[in-house]
């Protein structure tokens, strides 16, 4: 399928040719919200931790006596049932990540392109170089092309002046190939791919 490419000055760039195994696939929401699952699981830190009894501070004392209290039978202060005590069960530090085949999170993402291109947004430009690092000049091209919600993709590496002036950007992000995964092209309403990038995500996908 053919697209015109653009330049960051809003110019035509000529056509480029994007590959339909890649591009124009039927879209698949239930892979793609199993690669959005597993992606967020993966970010989780795991850190939660509670005290259990054997943690908590306080004496081991028998609180009272087995028999002839006429109330419950207990051993020390700690467990759970008193104030202070230990936590039942609680959640302790634990790796919430877990493994999601390669065939799959590859299809989510070429369902993530293909829906992209479906909904008519996506966006090709021919390079991301910008001569300075400046953030109003960076605004103002972004905003002639009428892009104010969007993932930037670029090739191997993003041109550093490029990479400066998006950071004070809000609502836009840059990845480069490497880097372009299923949840962060999903919210954003825009993606905008460079040439290199399309053509690094074709061998990749392809």
């Amino acid at each position: 399928m053919k697209m015109k490419m653009l330049t960051l000055d809003n110019t035509a760039a000529g056509d480029i040719t994007l590959n339909d195994a890649v591009f124009k696939i039927d879209v698949r929401p239930d892979i793609m919200a199993r690669v959005v699952d597993w992606q967020l699981a993966k970010r989780r830190s795991g850190t939660h931790k509670v005290k259990e009894r054997g943690e908590v501070n306080g004496s081991t004392r028998k609180i009272v006596r087995q028999k002839g209290s006429g109330g419950a039978r207990h051993s020390t202060r700690k467990v759970s049932l008193f104030r202070g005590g230990g936590v039942t069960f609680g959640p302790l530090p634990r790796d919430h990540g877990y493994d999601l085949p390669k065939k799959v999170r590859a299809l989510a993402l070429r369902s993530a392109l293909s829906m992209k291109l479906a909904d008519g947004a996506l966006m090709i430009i021919a390079d991301e170089t910008l001569a300075t690092p400046k953030t109003a000049d960076l605004k103002k091209k972004l905003q002639d092309l009428k892009i104010n919600d969007a993932l930037i993709v670029s090739g191997k590496e993003i041109n550093d002046n490029f990479s400066k002036a998006l950071n004070n950007i809000p609502k836009i992000d840059g990845l480069c190939y490497q880097g372009a995964n299923v949840y962060d092209i999903l919210r954003r309403k825009k993606l905008v791919l460079t040439k290199e990038a399309v053509e690094l995500l074709e061998a990749r996908l392809a």
